[in-house]
C-alpha cells in the first residue's frame, strides 16, 4: 500500500471513529464485554495516547532521529497508571479527534522524507517509518473491529432482543 493511501485511509478512519463513538451514554461507554475488558472510555483514552505518545512520535523519531534510542511507552499499563476510567469520555472522544487531525496535517505536509529510516527496537529489530505507518492504520482497524464487536455485545446483552435473525456474529 502507498504511503498517500496509508494517510488517507488514517483521515478516513477519523470519521469512522468519530461516527462508532459519538453520543454514547454513560451506560454505553462504561460498559464491558468481561470484568477485566476495556470499556469504551477507556479505549478512546487509549487511542488518544497512541495518537500522540505512540504512533505519531515513533514516526517522527524515524523520520528524524533514527540513530537515537526510542523511549520506552507503556499503553497497557497506562490503563491503570494514567486512571483511564476517571476521564470525561466527550472530552476524551474530542482531543483525540483534534489530534487526529494534527497528525494527518503533520503527515501530509511531509516531503522528501526517507521512511526506510530505522530505529532499533530492543525487543523487534529494526522498524523503520513506513513500518510504524503501515502499523498505525492496523491498529485503527484492530480498535474498529473491538468498537463494532463491543456495540454489538452491548446491543445483545441490553436489548432483550434475540439477534438470530440478522445473522452469525
Amino acid at each position: 500500500m502507498e504511503l498517500k493511501a496509508i494517510i488517507q485511509q488514517l483521515e478516513n478512519n477519523q470519521k469512522v471513529f468519530q461516527n462508532l463513538l459519538s453520543n454514547k451514554t454513560e451506560s454505553q461507554y462504561l460498559w464491558r464485554p468481561k470484568p477485566k475488558k476495556w470499556c469504551l472510555l477507556e479505549i478512546v483514552c487509549h487511542l488518544l495516547d497512541e495518537e500522540c505518545e505512540d504512533f505519531r512520535t515513533r514516526v517522527k523519531h524515524a523520520l528524524e532521529t533514527p540513530s537515537k534510542a526510542l523511549t520506552p511507552i507503556n499503553p497497557e499499563g497506562w490503563v491503570v497508571e494514567r486512571v483511564y476510567i476517571s476521564k470525561n469520555y466527550e472530552e476524551t472522544l474530542k482531543a483525540f479527534l483534534l489530534e487526529r487531525d494534527t497528525s494527518i496535517k503533520w503527515l501530509k505536509s511531509l516531503n522528501n522524507k526517507n521512511w526506510k529510516h530505522a530505529v532499533k527496537h530492543p525487543e523487534l529489530g529494526e522498524l523503520s517509518a513506513k513500518l510504524f505507518l503501515t502499523n498505525w492504520l492496523a491498529h485503527d482497524y484492530l480498535h474498529i473491529r473491538q468498537i463494532l464487536r463491543y456495540q454489538y455485545g452491548y446491543l445483545k446483552g441490553k436489548s432483550g432482543t434475540s439477534l438470530l435473525y440478522a445473522g452469525d456474529w
